[in-house]
């Protein structure tokens, strides 16, 4: 498949984004609003540009990765150490809507960049401040990345089997929480500016508390009871029965802590001694017989292969899956038909499978409208846009400034 139909839609179009963080958190913000019809300017220093370019695996130098992460952005190049790199972004700033960034608090003032610097060039404009520990607090100067944010937010503890070394999730979870926690606010003050009052706002992300948002019952659990939750490998403690079961080739994964799909799974296993027990009805009965419940699962999985196990518990509408790698997303039938795996040719003249927009909007749908740019490819046309005359366009060029 290529990019999904309608692609010149979007619930966001109009709306004008400039974006100067790098990597990954500030990036992936820039991108989801660009799938959704945002004009996302990406603010990159003139040479090597964003880091991203050359992480992970290459292709004609430049990383796969960033196919992805700069899909339906343009590329200016700009050195925001230079009073006029600096005074570049200003004339960028008066006709945006929002600008992304996810240097380390205080940066962007040391600039002469700071949100009340540039609100008084434009009242409207939103900006979403993306750092490890915030904008203020004991720990605000502290450099910030998302591992760290993923251990100070409580889920590092939490992924580990029982008394072994914690591990990482295996992406960059803590920078895309963080990303999508400014995304919805840059939505929701967009909103408020059009819909109330007319200005604009500062939206203050940091890393670790995206991480702890998604956390639970962690902190509650505590505070009334002292429990600290610890590492349970595949298990989800006090929810029974969920949790990864091994096959004759494999392991597979079942949820069946819902107390009709639990009564469901026991009779698909044989167990309709478990399923008709008044015991085991609730959740909270269940969680007193986890050993004995987790045990009758095992020993009918063990019995089967991954392909039977699967096909007997989607007969008694039972949740269950497969481990996916990433082969396995992309053979899968669903992923095909809900386009969530596309493919494009990047601006190198190569073709590669990209994921598809989530989410699915019925009446403006995002799309991919135009593949991640080279280097500074755009920064003429936006400056020029901007008001930025031809000959001092060609002064910043000579000066290492774009």
């Amino acid at each position: 498949m290529t990019s999904p139909s309608n692609p010149a839609a979007g619930p966001l179009a109009g709306v004008r984004v400039i974006e100067l963080g790098q990597l990954i958190a500030g990036p992936f913000c820039g991108k989801t609003l660009a799938d959704f019809g945002a004009e996302v300017i990406k603010v990159e220093p003139p040479g090597k540009g964003d880091p991203l370019r050359k992480w992970r695996l290459l292709k004609n130098g430049n990383s796969v990765w960033w196919e992805v992460q700069s899909r339906n952005k343009q590329s200016v190049t700009l050195d925001l150490t230079q009073p006029e790199g600096q005074e570049v972004l200003r004339a960028l700033v008066k006709d945006a809507d929002v600008l992304i960034e996810n240097f380390r608090p205080g940066k962007m003032e040391e600039w002469g960049l700071g949100y009340d610097d540039l609100k008084k060039l434009n009242p409207g404009l939103v900006m979403a401040r993306i750092s490890g520990y915030g904008q203020d607090g004991p720990y605000r100067d502290r450099p910030g990345f998302g591992i760290i944010a993923e251990s100070m937010g409580g889920l590092r503890y939490l992924t580990a089997e029982p008394g072994r070394v914690p591990v990482r999730v295996g992406v960059s979870i803590g920078d895309t929480l963080a990303a999508l926690h400014g995304v919805i606010g840059i939505l929701m003050a967009l909103y408020h500016r059009d819909a109330r009052r007319g200005v604009g706002q500062v939206i203050d992300i940091a890393l670790y508390e995206s991480v702890f948002n998604c956390m639970e019952s962690l902190l509650p659990e505590y505070s009334a009871f002292g429990v600290v939750r610890e590492a349970a490998g595949s298990a989800l403690p006090g929810i029974v029965p969920s949790n990864a079961y091994p096959c004759r080739d494999g392991w597979i994964l079942i949820g069946g802590n819902g107390d009709g799909i639990f009564k469901r799974l026991m009779k698909a296993i044989g167990r309709e001694d478990y399923a008709a027990s008044p015991e085991m009805a609730g959740n909270d009965g269940r969680v007193k017989r986890v050993a004995d419940i987790d045990g009758a699962i095992t020993a009918w999985t063990k019995s089967r292969d991954k392909a039977t196990a699967l096909k007997i518990l989607a007969v008694h509408d039972v949740p269950s899956g497969a481990i996916y790698s990433i082969a396995d997303i992309a053979a899968d039938a669903q992923y095909r038909a809900r386009d969530m795996i596309l493919n494009i040719e990047t601006r190198d003249g190569y073709r590669v499978d990209v994921p598809g927009i989530a989410p699915k909007l019925s009446a403006t749908p995002g799309a991919i409208r135009s593949t991640a740019p080279r280097l500074g490819e755009d920064t003429e046309s936006v400056l020029k846009r901007a008001g930025v005359k031809a000959e001092t366009i060609a002064d910043l060029r000579a000066k290492g400034v774009i």
